[in-house]
């Protein structure tokens, strides 16, 4: 028996070709070739011209090598900076002793059972103002060791990025010193009872000091780093306020695990003012915002 074949079987008909909707866009391939192969694309934001800017790589080992350039010249800031401040170390103790001796007893004093104990924390002391001193030339060293991966327009913030770090951290620093740690060292001191004597040691008393001086210094940085990222365009004024129930519950968080009792005066010390700064963060995002171009204005085709 011979077998017919249905109609159109064996017989291969022309190829249909793909939808139209389905033919790959010429230029998103093209774009994604770009990114596949490490090329940098035009910033959106910038200059038309700007398009060679960080233009040259940098293998690992160069990164590593123009790092430890960088460490070893802020390190040199912060020893001139220790050696300036070494000089005025009698003054710089007072100064610190002056919110410790405040929140004690009268007559009471802090000891030390350590013969070097006392020499060494004038060298702590001496090297936190050092670094104090030797901050605008540090934070300097930061931005020289990012600035080669951002645009020339993004450059131009160098001068803002020194000024604003260095300000908000000794903004912080200060409102550690006489606003959150006199009233965290009296919440210790109010312990003491009939049956129990507060016989504080230095070490561990200036160890709570200076953890919460540096805490608050660096939490501080918030608007500093939230201008740039704005500036970047990595968030938006309104990215920040849609996600304000989110950054609260972040801020209490940090708080707590940045202040020494984790739920006492410090926590909300810390907690009051970093709400404050994140409203300040999201006018200076709005305001760095509006100056980026819309899309109609974008000179350059992928």
């Amino acid at each position: 028996m011979a077998l017919v074949p249905f109609p159109g079987q064996g017989e291969r008909g022309p190829e249909r070709s793909a939808p139209h909707d389905l033919d790959p866009d010429p230029d998103f391939t093209t774009a994604g070739n770009r990114i596949l192969r490490r090329e940098r694309i035009p910033d959106p934001y910038g200059d038309p011209d700007d398009e060679d800017a960080g233009e040259a790589k940098m293998s690992f080992l160069e990164h590593l090598d123009e790092l430890r350039k960088r460490i070893i010249r802020a390190a040199i800031s912060i020893g001139v900076g220790f050696v300036i401040a070494f000089f005025f170390h009698q003054q710089l103790f007072d100064f610190v002793m002056r919110p410790l001796q405040a929140g004690l007893s009268t007559g009471q004093k802090l000891i030390y059972t350590d013969p070097t104990e006392a020499f060494v924390l004038h060298l702590q002391i001496a090297a936190i103002a050092g670094l104090v001193l030797a901050l605008p030339l540090v934070m300097a060293q930061v931005w020289l060791f990012i600035a080669p991966g951002l645009y020339s327009h993004e450059k131009k913030m160098a001068i803002p990025f020194i000024v604003m770090s260095t300000v908000f951290f000794i903004l912080g620093a200060a409102f550690s010193h006489y606003v959150v740690f006199p009233l965290t060292w009296k919440f210790f001191v109010s312990f003491t009872t009939d049956y129990l004597t507060f016989m504080p040691r230095i070490e561990p008393a200036f160890g709570l000091y200076i953890k919460m001086v540096l805490a608050f210094g660096a939490v501080f940085q918030m608007p500093t780093i939230i201008l740039f990222l704005a500036r970047m365009g990595v968030v938006t004024a309104g990215f920040l306020w849609r996600h304000s129930k989110y950054a609260i519950l972040m801020i209490v968080v940090v708080s707590a695990i940045v202040t020494p009792d984790g739920g006492g005066v410090s926590l909300v010390a810390m907690s009051v003012p970093l709400f404050f700064l994140y409203l300040i963060s999201i006018g200076l995002a709005w305001l760095v915002g509006k100056k980026k171009k819309t899309n109609a204005d974008i000179p350059y085709e992928l």
